[in-house]
């Protein structure tokens, strides 16, 4: 039963599965030919070629096959599964390859973040922008999923503000598995994350999106407000918001984009939670067509969106992958 009272089915809440794990990579890749740029008009984004993805999306697609390889979390493997998948033209920041490299030295995995920036960890969005998985797997979970959340954070984020900000990414996920377009209550979404916030800082910046909703805010308030940067606590509040002031999938993502910054990232969360709410159907073909690596490519990240469905209602079949 979701928060709005309607039944989920299994097919609906597969739909919703497979919408989330398609939108972070379509709003990862759209979002990555504007990163860094100033706020732009949304209608400017158009596809033309081939959509390359991000370290964005290949992070999720690891965090998805360890806990669909594990039947849950695994540390060990999923920091493996990170490093096995690493590849340095996906645009990775400078944190992870620094804590891959110490992992492969025999720092083990829950310790080697650690040793980021003096000792205090990194506060950065890389955590965030890979959480979606676990938002579906423990989508009606929400103690389970905030530990999960920190568990996966750790192997490259232990700064508090990097791994909250995961949290509540996840759990906006988990909230949009459970809602529908039609009945979505924005209040009650809202306040169901300020409930799972605990720091002031994104119980401040929760509080910002609930106040710019009521208002038809420009660009430049949300980015004053919210911020659009490569800080979790400058950017999952912003795909919070650009989340729930549109109406549909192509909506929210084009203004995310358009807000400028840290684009693919933003592009990629806000895509994550819009296509966990709205679902795989309301993700324009043209976009899901333009993914990387063909049909092969977007059919592998549809299967694991799958897989991790059929764990949730039991149904397991083993993901190959075509590449």
């Amino acid at each position: 039963m979701g928060v709005s009272g309607l039944e989920i089915t299994e097919e609906r809440l597969r739909s919703k599965f497979v919408g989330c794990l398609l939108g972070v990579a379509v709003g990862d890749a759209l979002g990555a030919s504007f990163e860094g740029l100033p706020p732009i008009e949304a209608g400017w984004v158009e596809v033309e070629g081939t959509l390359r993805y991000t370290d964005d999306t290949q992070m999720t697609i690891g965090v998805a096959e360890s806990l669909i390889e594990n039947g849950g979390f695994n540390g060990e493997h999923m920091a493996k599964t990170f490093i096995k998948n690493y590849d340095p033209t996906r645009g990775y920041g400078p944190g992870p390859p620094r804590v891959f490299r110490w992992i492969k030295a025999g720092i083990p995995w829950n310790k080697a973040a650690k040793r980021l920036y003096g000792g205090m960890g990194s506060y950065g969005n890389g955590a965030a922008m890979r959480i979606a998985p676990v938002g579906l797997l423990y989508y009606d979970e929400p103690d389970k999923l905030k530990e999960i959340a920190r568990q996966v954070s750790s192997i490259t984020h232990t700064h508090p503000l990097g791994v909250e900000g995961a949290a509540i990414q996840a759990y906006a996920v988990a909230l949009a598995v459970k809602t529908e377009p039609e009945s979505l209550d924005r209040e009650a979404y809202i306040q169901k994350l300020l409930d799972l916030a605990e720091s002031p800082v994104y119980r401040g910046k929760l509080e910002a999106v609930r106040e710019l909703l009521r208002v038809n805010a420009p660009r430049s308030l949300v980015v004053r407000e919210l911020g659009n940067g490569v800080e979790a606590f400058n950017s999952v509040p912003t795909a919070i918001y650009t989340f729930l002031s549109t109406e549909t999938f192509k909506e929210a993502v084009l203004h995310a984009i358009s807000l400028g910054g840290d684009t693919d990232t933003i592009a990629s969360m806000t895509g994550a939670i819009a296509g966990a709410h709205h679902g795989e159907e309301s993700i324009p073909k043209t976009w899901i067509n333009a993914l990387e690596n063909g049909e092969k490519g977007r059919t592998y990240i549809k299967n694991l969106a799958e897989e991790l469905w059929r764990m949730k209602t039991q149904k397991r079949r083993r993901v190959k992958k075509p590449y």
